[in-house]
């Protein structure tokens, strides 16, 4: 016995390793070692021999007790040799662990690595549009929305077998949904291909549904949509896709939003640009103008608007920003801003007493410039 290496030494843990420590441990050396990884290698064939060994007895609790205290002559004589160790077909048990575990999230191929049935695939997911108005995707809006897709049959609960009997489980797999082939030191999982790795056979299918156990059916689904949303942003409605197969949950409910243009505004994420007209008077006195507003969550106002004061002086294309009058931010803090674009309006046709009056203005406002009947002399010359 003496030249057979420490047990703890060949999966490089301490004696007082965690049990997850030592599983951790044998994967890693495992896979090291594996001769699919290793082709012709005779030296790491018999390592990996020797660390799946080794974790047969530091796995076992009371192997590890007799080996802590006794060492390796304490299982001499055990069943299957030194150390317990069956031979391939504990190599075969360990290492479909072991994939199972690394590749498929707790099962080999979608299976349960503790060889029970496969875990039935969930329903597809459905995708569908909803077109908003600015204000309702501004301010949240709950909406029912019409599906039409298959859904669980009534007739027979979604099982597809016909009322009064229920699926058996499957004769070539023996309910597992799934079926095993060594291959030299691995052991290969794949699904049934009698019952499609349900582990489930349907001998009297449901007449209404055909063995599918779903049925195409309308139905109204409530989608609620949060302040703050944007168009090409979608939410996902859980649970409200297509029916699974017999005993599988179903698929989700994508919806993808639109939203309306609004005359009154354009928006940039979280904030809103509007334009407010005012005249020439008003852009040089100054004075106080109403801005076209989504106004508060709960006005009943068909076209809110705030107050916005503007200085005398104000140029054509002055911007004014008023925080907190845009749309709400998707996370709750707060609104963005309202952003307004000045526009001086021009009036087009005067009559023969505003022209004089202009006039007398310019002349008022520019004193040092040539008056009109001048400059038409100068303009002759």
């Amino acid at each position: 016995m003496a030249d057979k290496r420490d047990y703890y030494e060949v999966l490089g843990v301490e004696r007082g390793a965690a049990a997850d420590d030592i599983r951790k441990a044998y994967k890693r050396e495992a896979l090291k070692h594996h001769p699919d990884r290793n082709p012709g290698d005779a030296s790491a064939e018999a390592k990996f021999k020797v660390v799946n060994e080794a974790y047969q007895v530091l796995a076992d609790d009371e192997k590890r007790r007799i080996y802590d205290q006794f060492g390796h002559a304490g299982l001499e004589g055990g069943a299957g040799g030194p150390g317990g160790f069956d031979g391939a077909s504990d190599v075969f048990a360990h290492m479909q662990d072991l994939f199972s575990e690394m590749f498929s999230g707790g099962g080999f191929g979608g299976f349960g690595g503790g060889g029970g049935r496969r875990q039935a695939r969930r329903g597809a997911d459905l995708r569908m549009q909803a077109r908003l108005s600015l204000r309702e995707a501004a301010f949240g809006v709950k909406r029912e929305v019409t599906v039409n897709a298959p859904a669980r049959c009534d007739d027979c609960e979604g099982s597809g077998a016909k009322p009064g009997t229920k699926p058996e489980p499957c004769g070539n797999c023996r309910g597992t949904g799934h079926v095993s082939n060594a291959r030299g030191f691995v052991m290969f999982t794949t699904p049934c291909p009698k019952c499609g790795g349900q582990g489930l056979v349907i001998k009297h299918p449901c007449r209404t549904c055909s063995g599918r156990g779903a049925v195409e059916k309308e139905r109204k689904v409530v989608v609620s949509f949060p302040a703050g949303i944007d168009a090409g942003q979608r939410l996902r409605v859980s649970g409200q896709g297509m029916a699974g197969p017999p005993n599988a949950p179903p698929g989700d409910l994508y919806v993808e939003v639109d939203v309306e243009d609004d005359p009154r505004f354009e928006r940039d994420g979280v904030d809103l640009v509007t334009r407010v007209n005012v005249s020439f008077a008003e852009a040089a006195l100054g004075g106080e103008v109403k801005v076209a507003a989504l106004g508060k969550p709960d006005s009943e106002e068909a076209s809110p608007t705030v107050p916005l004061k503007i200085p005398a002086g104000t140029q054509p294309g002055a911007v004014f920003t008023m925080k907190g009058e845009g749309v709400p931010r998707l996370d709750g803090r707060g609104r963005g801003a309202l952003v307004v674009v000045v526009q001086v309006d021009v009036p087009t046709k005067l009559s023969d007493r505003a022209k004089k009056l202009l006039q007398e203005l310019d002349s008022e406002l520019r004193p040092d410039a040539p008056a009109k009947s001048e400059r038409k002399v100068a303009s002759s010359t």
